[in-house]
């Protein structure tokens, strides 16, 4: 059993950046590949990004590529979301979410509470 929670969402203005964070509970953190999952009200939910369970393996959506950076700690049960350049768009409750599977796997475990974000214009 994995328990994630997720912080660090808030306001911002487009342009600007925030860091978002999942905390994970447990020993077994390093055996999980670790994604990012956004909602918006109305939306699918899009996976936009994912890290492998040493973190040398990170994949984006095109949406993202090139301005959201997902990396790990996993000394401290930790993977982070940095997010620059923010638009509007990226307005969305954000998830992490834990598969026991590999980087390529859809499926997923575990997830946490949910994390909201608002970029205004």
């Amino acid at each position: 059993q994995v328990q994630l929670v997720e912080s660090g969402g808030g306001l911002v203005q487009a342009g600007g950046s925030l860091r978002l964070s999942c905390a994970a509970s447990g020993r077994t953190f390093s055996t999980y590949t670790m994604g990012w999952f956004r909602q918006a009200p109305g939306k699918e939910r899009e996976r936009v990004a994912r890290i492998s369970r040493a973190g040398g393996l990170a994949y984006y959506a095109d949406s993202v590529k090139g301005r959201f950076t997902i990396s790990r700690d996993n000394a401290k049960n930790t993977v982070y979301l940095q997010m620059n350049s923010l638009k509007p768009e990226d307005t969305a409750v954000y998830y992490c979410a834990a598969s026991a599977l590999g980087v390529e796997s859809t499926v997923y475990d575990y997830w946490g509470q949910g994390t909201q974000v608002t970029v205004s214009s």
